[in-house]
């Protein structure tokens, strides 16, 4: 029997066992799924949970049940490609005829001094546990200072704005306006809605050093209750560890069938894998799909694709809030409740037909 083991199952790893489970899984193959949690997460509302607007139990969504369907949890401690193994911490190995390797990111600090220690994070279910304890004991009146200004930290400053309307938040950006990456109407929406909220937006940040309840950006100090980390990620540790090539950003460098150029048994899907997109869920999907093909033509002895065509992703949504939100569909900017709720309906309509 051959073991088709998946590390992670974050958006790639569902969206492969969806694929080929329960009908297209030949019967001379058996799946492993690794993860730390015996359920999937919805790390896009991570923020939400921090901010304490959901409850744990709405962003879980049980994994497929199969009967060549394995489970291992623990943490992964790193892959030994040579002897094609899967090492965990306290030394215990688990044999793969193919990997997939979708584990997802980290926070990265930029070494910035500091950043890491006395900072918290929403980059992990159990991370965003923790955060949310923290800002919700906070008493009226503390100051929570959110590094970056990105979807996440510009979802969790809105969040939290209307989870804790008592706080005050800085929101930290490096940018001369907010979200500059997106078209100049939309990114002046956003800053427009967090002036209306009392939101203070600090651009042309620089943050130098952080110490405990204070971050310092430009070398000047800012008192903070409690300081959010979301400036930035990096593929995990297991990857960074890989002997493989990667990209500037430490991303895995694929052949077009998304698997290592010098080992074909090894595939990486997600934020871990070199693609011409930012890492997002959408984009774990497409890839996914694409590996499910790769794989079938292997096991059915037919050649494998030499090309893909390009992704074709919808677009990107963030909110602000229950109510407000932007986005971009098809390059065509959206602001106010109608990408709140398309952000809500395709929220609900991944968690029906996942769950």
């Amino acid at each position: 029997m051959k073991n088709l083991v998946i590390l992670g199952g974050g958006y790639g790893g569902m969206r492969i066992l969806h694929r080929l489970l329960p009908n297209n899984l030949p019967n001379d193959v058996q799946i492993t799924l690794v993860d730390k949690n015996p359920y999937h997460c919805l790390k896009t509302e991570y923020y939400a949970l921090a901010a304490g607007t959901i409850s744990d139990h709405h962003i879980r969504v049980d994994f497929p049940e199969h009967g060549r369907l394995q489970h291992k949890y623990g943490e992964v401690l790193s892959v030994d490609r040579n002897s094609k193994q899967v090492i965990f911490a306290g030394g215990e190995t688990l044999s793969y005829d193919d990997l997939i390797i979708g584990l997802g990111c980290e926070d990265k600090y930029h070494g910035v001094p500091g950043a890491q220690e006395y900072s918290y994070s929403i980059q992990t279910i159990d991370q965003s546990r923790r955060t949310y304890r923290k800002l919700n004991d906070l008493p009226a009146g503390a100051i929570v200072s959110i590094v970056g200004a990105g979807l996440s930290g510009v979802e969790l400053a809105s969040e939290l704005r209307e989870s804790r309307k008592d706080l005050k938040i800085k929101l930290f950006d490096r940018g001369k306006t907010i979200l500059s990456m997106f078209p100049e109407r939309l990114s002046r929406y956003v800053q427009g809605w967090f002036e209306d909220h009392g939101v203070e937006i600090i651009n042309c940040a620089n943050i130098t050093k952080v110490e405990p309840n204070i971050v310092y950006n430009h070398d000047e100090a800012v008192h903070s209750d409690v300081i959010v980390w979301t400036a930035g990620i990096q593929p995990s540790r297991v990857v960074r560890e890989l002997d493989v090539e990667k990209d500037a950003q430490g991303r895995v460098v694929l052949a077009p069938q998304h698997y290592v150029p010098d080992d074909s048994s090894v595939f990486v899907v997600g934020d871990c894998a070199s693609l011409p997109h930012a890492p997002s869920a959408q984009l774990a999907e497409a890839q996914a799909e694409q590996i499910v093909l790769v794989l079938q033509k292997r096991w059915k002895n037919e050649p494998e694709p030499e090309s893909f065509p390009q992704f074709k992703l919808k677009g990107i949504l963030g909110s602000l809030g229950k109510k407000h939100g932007f986005g971009l569909l098809n390059e065509k900017p959206l602001m106010g409740r109608v990408p709140r709720l398309l952000k809500s309906g395709i929220l609900w309509m991944y968690k029906f037909h996942n769950g």
